[in-house]
């Protein structure tokens, strides 16, 4: 990596810290939030969290197609900053009074500034950044690290202040959105120009509204959205209240909340550890097997969540999830890379991946909600770890398999060519 290269990975790692720090700020307790502070009851929870999903699901495609026409311009990203700033006052002044006064307009309007700051917009961060590692010359997992160990700071920050005063979570947003926006005043995109698009996996031509329409023919889209909604939503789903859960472990509250937060904050630090070796994993497995091990340690988690009987397994099970988020998140974009056009890999990734998520948290969240309310945590884990099961084998035979390990330099289609860095490091950590 050449210097102005390895200065831009620094500031490229430095938005995704702060875009996590803010997001995990403000969300990492949030139904516990809706618990404690507004009063909701796990029905109510589940309504805010499948109006999220609504939202979520209707930015997600917009911002998708925007980020992957804009290309390597970071205005969608300035504006994604001004609504970080804003998570405080807007959190604090409006959503909490909207929400205590009338659920349904509260959910409505939160959900529509959470979904443009945090929700869809950690779609546009994600797959901005894999396609400036692409242009850059460094590797997408080692920089997403940062994102995990932003979320892991955070989270353990928020569950000490939390039992002090809610609000100083939501002051901690918005002053990483601040550093957010310098940080990206100071990214100087020239540097990613000077790289051959070509060997960074992209084609010369402009993203079109019908190449977009053209991936809805195509049976390998579908099968990848099988996957990700029947496993990745439906463990979005599982994830939504799993910190009431936890908590109820403790004598009180207080204190389930302020062991939830050392728990997430020590699980997102090994979570950032592993993305170092995530893609040497991916490489050796295939992008078809490194998501079936991902969907595999989602379906243990959820299964043991549902049979845990004392705090030590569920907090076991919460640790797995250090295992599943960096094979998935690598996995995902291998696996987009070997089987469409790099060019639109933000719509790829926010249709696909980030899309699929939120409209199975639509759907079932609600249902989630009353099931908690009426069955308890435990038995709806069970049914929940079920649905991943089937569709893991579904998703068996529907995936492609990766194409035959050709020669790196000469013999990989273009839709390839952006893990060429990728597939360099696996090599040589296999010599």
């Amino acid at each position: 990596m050449h210097l102005p290269a390895k200065r831009e990975y620094w500031l490229v790692s430095g938005l995704l810290f702060f875009f996590f720090f803010a997001w995990s700020s403000s969300y990492s307790l949030f139904s516990i939030w809706l618990h404690r502070v507004i009063g909701l009851n796990g029905t109510e929870t589940g309504f805010i969290f499948a109006t999220n999903a609504i939202a979520a699901l209707l930015i997600q495609p917009f911002y998708g197609a925007l980020q992957d026409r804009l290309g390597l311009s970071r205005k969608l990203l300035v504006w994604i900053g001004i609504l970080l700033v804003a998570a405080a006052p807007f959190s604090i002044h409006v959503y909490a009074s909207l929400l205590a006064q009338n659920v349904v307009l509260g959910a409505l309007i939160g959900a529509a500034f959470l979904a443009f700051a945090m929700l869809a917009a950690v779609g546009v961060i994600e797959s901005y950044t894999e396609r400036l590692s692409r242009h850059g010359g460094f590797e997408f997992g080692i920089t997403r690290m940062w994102g995990s160990l932003g979320w892991a700071a955070a989270t353990g920050v928020v569950g000490v202040v939390f039992n002090i005063d809610p609000d100083i979570a939501f002051y901690m947003s918005s002053a990483s959105g601040i550093i957010f926006l310098l940080i990206l005043s100071r990214l100087d995109l020239k540097a990613f120009d000077q790289v051959d698009t070509h060997a960074a996996g992209e084609h010369s031509a402009p993203v079109a509204t019908g190449d977009i329409l053209k991936l809805l023919r195509l049976p390998r889209f579908w099968a990848f959205g099988l996957f990700l909604t029947g496993v990745s939503g439906i463990y979005m789903v599982y994830e939504q209240q799993f910190q009431v859960y936890f908590a109820s472990f403790f004598p009180t509250a207080a204190e389930g909340i302020r062991a939830y937060g050392y728990l997430n904050s020590s699980q997102v630090l090994v979570e950032a550890l592993f993305m170092l070796f995530a893609p040497w994993l991916v490489n050796r497995i295939g992008a078809k097997h490194g998501l079936i091990l991902a969907g595999t340690v989602m379906f243990v988690r959820i299964l043991g969540s549902g049979l845990a009987l004392d705090v030590w397994t569920i907090a076991a099970c919460k640790m797995l999830h250090a295992l599943e988020v960096p094979i998935l998140l690598v996995a995902v974009f291998k696996y987009i890379a070997l089987n469409f056009d790099p060019r639109l890999s933000a719509t790829l990734y926010l249709v696909g991946y980030q899309f699929a998520q939120q409209l199975t948290a639509m759907l079932l969240a609600p249902v989630v909600g009353y099931g908690y309310d009426h069955f308890g945590f435990a038995n709806v884990y069970l049914l929940l770890a079920g649905l991943v099961g089937g569709c893991l084998l579904l998703s068996w035979s529907l995936l492609r398999a990766d194409p035959p390990r050709l020669d790196l330099s000469t013999k990989m289609p273009p839709a390839s060519q952006e893990l060429l860095p990728l597939a360099h490091m696996a090599n040589r950590l296999e010599s």
